[in-house]
């Protein structure tokens, strides 16, 4: 007799049971996988990890959490990645998603910058002055710029806000029109090789965690579920094959991206400590996150971080 979690479908106990009928139905499946300014697109292609998946797939890419997240709130797409605050901010807006999968990401990757030539050299030295915060309302950026104006001893309101998205805030920072940009790889890593000048970085101040996401319908479709599982698995052997073979990833990462290697070399080398099952800490963590945003009312509503997460995923089988 074969013994299953609570809540799984009679379709997937059939599943389990008849591997080869399972497989049969696996092919039939097609994930639409959500991605942001193609990193991960570009690190299963470089691995090729999904070259023998059994099901399709195709790559949707967005510039940033704000539209990859709309589009899986309409169903456009199976799965998502995106940073903690984010993924908290899709879900209390009421985002049909399931947590699956734990990012370790890399403090560099999320800056608060100015131009070279800007007057401004410390954090003490914005007030008064507009940030702009990519992409949108609880992104990352946002997160970052309030931990370091707590830093600083400055009030949020010290300065203005306000939010756009990465590449009109590229086209904007380059051509003057910014003091001051909080935003996010590649687009910090860009920036910075033109010449930015970093004030502060995430480290201490945010958790740097990432979150592979799944829309709850698709994980509630028996072969879907299994295939997304396959795919969180696939993602973290890419991780780690990326972070043995820097060369061959960046190779790929910049082809992708239409940097040139020598530009894409410093944001890849910063992507991504590894993918993971999610834990209790990173659970406990974004609880944090979440119960601080919701006080200060960027979040429409209260997240219990653990009702959000499905730690059963990266596992089915």
């Amino acid at each position: 007799m074969i013994a299953v979690k609570k809540g799984f479908s009679a379709a997937l106990l059939l599943c389990v049971a008849f591997a080869a009928s399972c497989a049969d139905d696996l092919a039939k499946v097609t994930l639409v996988l959500g991605d942001q300014a193609r990193n991960l697109r570009s690190l299963v292609e470089a691995s090729g990890v999904m070259k023998d998946a059994p099901y399709q797939f195709r790559w949707a890419n967005f510039q940033g959490a704000a539209p990859l997240f709309e589009a899986q709130r309409a169903g456009a797409v199976d799965t998502s990645y995106a940073g903690d605050l984010p993924v908290l901010m899709a879900a209390s807006g009421g985002v049909d998603l399931k947590i699956i999968a734990t990012n370790v990401g890399d403090s560099a990757t999320n800056g608060l910058i100015v131009p070279a030539d800007s007057p401004i050299h410390s954090v003490k030295e914005l007030a008064g002055k507009t940030v702009v915060v990519s992409s949108a309302r609880g992104s990352i950026s946002q997160h970052l710029l309030y931990g370091v104006l707590e830093e600083a001893g400055l009030k949020r309101d010290a300065v203005a806000i306000r939010f756009v998205l990465p590449t009109d805030a590229s086209a904007a920072f380059n051509s003057g029109q910014i003091a001051a940009w909080a935003t996010f790889d590649p687009y910090l890593g860009i920036a910075e090789q033109h010449g930015a000048r970093l004030l502060r970085d995430s480290k201490g101040l945010t958790t740097s965690l990432s979150f592979v996401t799944a829309t709850e319908s698709s994980l509630k479709d028996p072969q879907k579920r299994l295939a997304i599982a396959d795919f969180a698995r696939r993602l973290a052997k890419a991780r780690a094959w990326g972070i043995a073979h820097p060369d061959e990833y960046n190779q790929v990462y910049s082809s992708l991206t239409r940097l040139s290697p020598a530009e894409a070399k410093p944001i890849t080398a910063r992507i991504s400590h590894g993918i993971r099952p999610v834990t209790t800490e990173d659970i406990a963590k974004v609880q944090q996150v979440s119960d601080l945003f919701s006080s200060l009312a960027i979040l429409p509503g209260k997240v219990n971080v653990q009702a959000i997460t499905d730690t059963s995923v990266f596992e089915a089988r």
